[in-house]
């Protein structure tokens, strides 16, 4: 697969806009091993082969195992997942697939999120989930292939 385009030159700003948003994200209390794994599974919602490359090697670089990042598809049935993870992972699918549910997030999903995460992480997470979600959209649309993400 070749890429359609890249988008870092002619939406420049909106780039910098996106990566000033992941500063702000990757600033903030939420562990940074519960971020990527909220990416990494967006991403295979999404079917974006760069950001799941990507972030797969990123969670490996934070220390992620082997084991874990190979079930994160799976989690649910993984018991290599704490409850906040889980409780993160629930609202990042919900919110990926808010179109598949007419309430959109559940109250239980939220509930469930808001029980294990300050208002300032939740909110954190919540910013984490659409970011990723919009990486995921533009790199499918211009069919960036995974082998660029460099790991």
């Amino acid at each position: 697969m070749q890429a359609r385009m890249n988008v870092v030159k002619p939406a420049a700003a909106g780039y910098q806009a996106m990566l000033a948003l992941e500063s702000y994200i990757n600033g903030t209390d939420v562990p940074q091993s519960t971020l990527e794994l909220v990416r990494l599974r967006v991403s295979q919602i999404n079917g974006c082969g760069f950001c799941v490359n990507m972030h797969a090697a990123d969670a490996k670089k934070a220390g992620e195992t082997d084991q874990r990042l190979w079930s994160v598809a799976a989690w649910r049935e993984a018991p290599y997942f704490t409850d906040e993870e889980r409780a993160a992972l629930a609202l990042a699918e919900a919110a990926t697939r808010i179109a598949d549910n007419p309430a959109g997030v559940p109250d239980d999903v939220w509930n469930d999120a808001a029980d294990h995460y300050d208002e300032a992480s939740l909110a954190a997470l919540v910013m984490a989930i659409a970011a990723i979600n919009a990486w995921n959209r533009i790199n499918v649309t211009v069919r960036n292939p995974a082998a660029a993400a460099g790991a």
